[in-house]
């Protein structure tokens, strides 16, 4: 993965590295005098002893711009460094002290902010005359609230972490928490704030310029180079060209090198944005050809494995999951919070967060065509084609997942235009929300989402995810915020659409047994990233053959027992995982076997598997 960076980092630090040679090296290249004059042959088109032709006073353009970029970049990254290491040092400890230390440091740095920053600039520079150290020192004082506010947010974010406190709780010296251990992690957006630094320095300097407030003329620089040919772009527009050209260009590959840069210094660059489908497919080993005898059905994942960074080395989230799912069947995915279910549902959307990867499995997918393709090695391209036309999700919170901006038959339009339905989609969103139940469709077509229940909200994310007639419908906790009527209401009808697809499975993943029993034909029980125990319903209800399910039914309180049971302690967390069975330090019938050896999945009787080293007693 660092080889990947460094090598995405190859391009523009080769370009950038090449301008800063440039400019280092104007004095030592054979070029005329860039302020030597040649008024005979001003405004000369280029020629072979002048590249780029000669400005208003008969002065070699490219000279100029050469040495011109010496000038521009010196002054930026001068003027970036002073305010990198001012105002770093004073959010940092603003962010880290707080109180009196946050009120001189990062509340007066605010201050600045306060001003307009080229009439700030045009103050100073009119007060100490023109000059580069006065354009130094003057956008030293412009830029460094703004490193401030990034150190002072980044460091308070930071000094609550674990391995702050650790520091603290070993008699770390404060120098040693700050510079050592705090800096090195708000480094990443201190380098992009540097990048816009140096480019808002260049162009306000260029600016200033241009004003004639910065450099003094008649040394070069590219705003007096664009001063001088705004008179005279008539004549020649080339002269004005050559310098934009020059500013533009440096300013976009700075960019480009320091946000590289931000990537390859952060250890956690890895997962900082949703990886593309060459680095998932580089994470994923290759996969093993399938057996013809195997059938996928409609949806088949085999021995799902995904995991995520930490300090001490990949933790597995989730681990060797498998199920296979029939089209028409529903498949309820069930545990408490922390088990792996929601990462298991987003696998097959391809929506993993970014700090989670598959590291082994298959998940073998049915197309309408009949073609059978693998989710987790599918390009991106060909996963958004699916994404809300085979494949659609539901997911918990509606509140959250409408746009509060938009309105609602517009959000379920868009489902419609993104798989190339153009006509009349009013009349079919107004049919589709009449088919999820809500009351007056057309009224609530030009509804925003505040305007309708939590209820009607869940309605509208169901009306949009059948939109356009999936082959199979994720329900990630659909009824989890709604009350016990609606709830009700909710489930009828998830039954009813399935009922009138035909033949669309169903995965609802979901915490709550009582909800398993009304809607789904099959169960898959997971536990701390594993299935504990999979079969139909009706067996599972009846004789449950793993003492975590047993644990989940006898806590509904829909249940027929007289008292409820609570499971004692929790879930363990992923890089804490118990030795033997991750359940046994939480089961009331665990052996000495069950804490030293791990548990497989087990076929007991068909259709039926389990985990558990005593599944034979729990019938």
């Amino acid at each position: 993965m660092r080889r990947i960076s460094l090598r995405s980092l190859a391009l523009p630090g080769a370009l950038v590295a090449a301008i800063v040679l440039l400019a280092i090296a104007a004095p030592l290249l054979p070029l005329p005098d860039p302020v030597r004059q040649d008024v005979a042959n001003r405004l000369a088109r280029p020629s072979l002893m002048h590249w780029l032709g000669q400005d208003e006073y008969g002065r070699d353009v490219l000279s100029r711009i050469v040495w011109g970029a010496r000038v521009s970049l010196s002054v930026a990254f001068a003027a970036a460094l002073m305010a990198a290491a001012v105002g770093t040092l004073a959010g940092i400890l603003g962010g880290y002290f707080r109180g009196m230390v946050e009120l001189v440091t990062v509340r007066v740095a605010e201050v600045v902010l306060c001003f307009p920053p080229l009439l700030l600039a045009l103050l100073v520079v009119t007060l100490m005359g023109p000059g580069a150290g006065t354009l130094v020192f003057s956008l030293a004082i412009l830029f460094a609230p703004g490193f401030a506010r990034v150190a002072y947010a980044e460091t308070l974010s930071a000094r609550a972490l674990d391995y702050v406190t650790a520091q603290e709780a070993l008699g770390a010296r404060t120098g040693r928490i700050l510079f050592r251990t705090l800096l090195p992690n708000i480094a990443p957006p201190l380098i992009v704030q540097f990048s816009l630094t140096v480019a808002s320095a260049m162009v306000l300097e260029s600016g200033l310029s241009f004003l004639g407030l910065g450099v003094v003329p008649p040394s070069p620089s590219w705003g007096l180079m664009i001063r001088g040919a705004r008179a005279s772009m008539e004549q020649a527009p080339l002269l004005l060209f050559w310098p934009c050209l020059a500013l533009t260009g440096t300013v976009l590959v700075l960019n480009l090198f320091c946000d590289r840069l931000r990537d390859v210094l952060d250890p956690r660059g890895k997962a900082a944005g949703r990886p593309g489908f060459l680095r998932r497919l580089v994470a994923l080993p290759p996969a093993a050809a399938r057996p013809a005898s195997v059938t996928p059905g409609l949806l088949a994942m085999e021995g799902l494995t995904l995991e995520v960074p930490s300090p001490a080395g990949p933790v597995q989230v989730v681990r060797d999951v498998s199920f296979q799912l029939a089209p028409g069947e529903t498949l309820a995915i069930v545990g408490e919070s922390g088990s792996g279910k929601t990462l298991t549902g987003l696998a097959v959307m391809g929506l993993l967060p970014a700090a989670v990867r598959p590291t082994a499995g298959r998940i073998l997918f049915t197309g309408r065509d009949g073609q059978v393709v693998d989710l987790l090695r599918l390009p991106e391209p060909e996963m958004r084609r699916l994404r809300g036309r085979d494949l659609a999700m539901i997911f918990q919170d509606p509140s959250s997942s409408l746009n509060p901006l938009v309105r609602i038959g517009t959000q379920v339009a868009e489902s419609l235009r993104a798989h190339g339905t153009t006509r009349g989609t009013r009349e079919r969103v107004v049919a589709l929300l009449r088919q999820v139940g809500l009351p007056d469709p057309e009224r609530a077509a030009d509804a925003y989402p505040h305007e309708v229940s939590g209820g009607q909200r869940q309605r509208v994310m169901i009306a949009a995810a059948i939109a356009n007639h999936p082959r199979l419908l994720l329900a990630d906790e659909p009824t989890t915020a709604l009350d016990v009527t609606v709830q009700a209401q909710i489930l009828a009808l998830l039954a009813e659409l399935k009922r009138a697809e035909g033949a669309m499975g169903m995965v609802f993943i979901t915490h709550n047994l009582a909800v398993v029993n009304k809607i789904a034909d099959r169960v898959l029980v997971m536990y701390a990233g594993e299935v504990v125990e999979e079969g139909p319903v009706a067996e599972i209800f009846a004789a449950p053959r793993h003492p975590y399910t047993r644990a989940l039914i006898a806590s509904m309180p829909e249940g027929d027992a007289e008292r409820l049971t609570a499971i004692p302690g929790a879930v363990p967390q992923p890089w804490a995982m118990p030795v033997g069975c991750r359940f046994a330090p939480r089961c009331d019938a665990a052996a000495e076997a069950c804490h030293a050896t791990a548990p497989v999945l087990e076929d007991v009787s068909p259709g039926r598997r389990a985990r558990c080293l005593r599944w034979k007693e729990m019938a």
